[in-house]
């Protein structure tokens, strides 16, 4: 499994743009499929996007299309969740999750698709 460990977290204005990262401590990295999911406060987790090993492929969830992008660099065992023009209702922690399996198009994400999570990164948006 890989060790995952989320930053570049904090707290921003609203309209801001922030990009996390996801740095994986395995040497198999490159083999891994990489999601980014997000918990607002008093609610449950949600997934935002996912990208497969390669990068060549990136899905998003309706509700992060258009604001959010994905992608990955596999020389640096990094995966990046860039959102601009930040919104209040971003608020939360953001993980993102690894898994060997290979992403299947089409099939919905879950939670138990990852074997691998962060601890998270606190993204606080102030209006």
């Amino acid at each position: 499994q890989e060790q995952l460990v989320e930053s570049g977290g904090g707290l921003v204005q609203a309209g801001d743009s922030l990009t996390l990262s996801c740095a994986a401590s395995g040497r198999t990295f490159s083999s891994y499929k990489i999601a980014w999911f997000r918990q607002a406060p008093g609610k449950e987790r949600e997934f935002v996007g996912i990208i497969t090993w390669s990068g060549k492929r990136i899905d998003y969830a309706d509700a992060a299309k258009g604001r959010f992008t994905i992608s990955r660099d596999n020389t640096k065992n990094t995966a990046y969740l860039q959102i601009n023009n930040l919104e209040p209702g971003d608020t939360g922690v953001y993980y993102c999750a690894a898994d060997i399996r290979p992403f299947l198009s089409g099939v919905e994400v879950r939670e138990s698709d990852f074997s691998s999570w962060g601890q998270g990164t606190q993204v606080t948006v102030s209006s």
